[in-house]
């Protein structure tokens, strides 16, 4: 048994890595990508990519750090001494790192809107409020995007410096609880509006138009980044496991909740905006620009949007932490003594690196790179580029340079059950992250 900080009980280990796969992949992007690519298909296929692509993908990264039991970094290094295997762990370190820096950005932004939501600056019928005009304004204020990104941070650094046990797992069990509770009582006020019931047939009948390559594609990358694989985050969670829990059930109760919540996100927006006039294929501006006016509309709409807003800073901050995680495990190896001074110096760090993202919308607006934002580049360059690679050659490490008794030995599964996710992880997940990495960088060439 390792004399590392760990998980308390198995409960709370899943529901930290549930966290930080539900962040705003499920709950912002979902909803606009199921959106604008045809509601029902896309979610079929994202549901099938998220357990036959992602899934073994995000057992693999449990594996390897449930064995290892130390940092991503040092994980590697000790099951593959001598081979540079180790790099994956420096990468996912740095990927990781770059993604808080703009992810503390939206966090920011969700902050902005709950103030408002809590102060009723929102969904105030007599303010006659223009969502476009308030989301243009919150992101290009140079002052409140760095006063609330930096609010995020502090949040984020103080429950990471407070450890497994006090930090992480206290602030997840009680977070995702709350997180599924007020998406119960959203999706109950959702489908209770009249015309609902179109938004319900968007996303459970399918419209078998939408059924092509462009879809599948997108619903695969939506499955891939959403389970949170690719920069050994999930590698250093499980190094907290206790070697007697069984990763495989672990795994696919985090892909289920991730789905799940997915769902949940869809059935509060889909329906709302559906009864309310609006169309569903309204991109990224879905959550921040459309939802409050669909709110607005409703009774009682200002208190079910600071409830939606509330929720979504839960899942957003349980991402966020196990962004620096990987940061703080690393940085102090076996010295646990460090962990909250290296927390405050990361956290600084990291949004020191985040304040061009912050203002990329704002005074730093002209600045392009390969005719991105600084925000979008980051983001491409982590999320096309970065996640892929670090997904990839996880995968590879996994299927080929584990030998068949250690996989075996650490996923203690059937039979049955290994050889499918043995032929997953070795033929299939490799391949489609290889085809998600090709359509990541095709707009560089044209």
């Amino acid at each position: 048994m390792s004399s590392r900080d760990q998980f308390t009980t198995k409960i709370g280990f899943i529901l930290a890595a549930a966290g930080s796969a539900i962040g705003l992949g499920a709950i912002w992007k979902f909803p606009y990508m199921a959106g604008t690519n045809g509601g029902s298909v896309f979610i079929l296929l994202f549901i099938l990519c998220t357990f036959f692509i992602g899934l073994p993908v995000l057992i693999a990264e449990f594996m390897i750090g449930r064995r290892g039991q130390k940092d991503a970094v040092t994980s590697f290094k000790e099951q593959a001494p001598g081979k540079p295997w180790y790099l994956i762990g420096w990468g996912g370190m740095v990927i990781a790192g770059l993604i808080l820096s703009f992810y503390s950005v939206v966090g920011g932004w969700i902050l902005s809107y709950l103030a408002r939501a809590i102060s009723f600056k929102l969904t105030n019928a007599s303010s006659d409020i223009n969502y476009a005009d308030l989301f243009g304004t919150i992101i290009s204020s140079p002052i409140e995007a760095l006063l609330v990104q930096g609010l995020f941070m502090l949040l984020t650094v103080v429950i990471v410096s407070a450890g497994i046990k006090g930090g992480i797992e206290k602030a997840s069990t009680w977070m995702m609880p709350l997180l599924f509770i007020f998406f119960i009582v959203l999706v109950i006020r959702s489908l209770t509006l009249d015309g609902a019931m179109e938004g319900v047939k968007f996303m459970f009948v399918p419209d078998w138009s939408y059924f092509n390559a462009e879809t599948f594609l997108m619903a695969l990358g939506q499955a891939f980044f959403s389970l949170s694989v690719g920069i050994a985050v999930m590698i250093t969670y499980a190094s907290y496991l206790s070697k007697t829990e069984k990763i495989g059930n672990s795994a696919i109760n985090v892909a289920s909740m991730n789905i799940i919540i997915s769902l949940l996100a869809g059935l509060v927006i889909f329906p709302a905006v559906f009864a309310l006039g609006y169309t569903p294929d309204q991109g990224p501006g879905l959550v921040f620009i459309i939802l409050p006016a669909v709110f607005e509309q409703l009774p009682l709409g200002g208190l079910f949007l600071t409830i939606f807003f509330i929720l979504l800073l839960f899942a957003t901050v349980t991402s966020s932490i196990s962004m620096l995680e990987i940061v703080v495990a690393i940085a102090i190896g076996d010295k646990p003594e460090k962990r909250k001074k290296i927390a405050w110096i990361g956290g600084i760090i990291i949004f020191i690196f985040g304040i061009p993202s912050a203002l990329s919308f704002g005074i730093l607006s002209d600045i392009k790179i390969l005719d991105r934002s600084i925000f979008d580049f980051v983001d491409f360059m982590t999320n096309s580029i970065g996640m892929p690679i670090g997904a990839f050659l996880i995968s590879i490490f996994a299927g080929y340079y584990y030998t068949k008794d250690i996989s075996r030995k650490e996923l203690a599964a059937s039979s049955f059950m290994f050889t499918i996710w043995f032929m997953l992880i070795r033929y299939v997940s490799p391949i489609a992250i290889f085809i998600i990495f090709i359509q990541g960088i095709l707009p560089l060439f044209k």
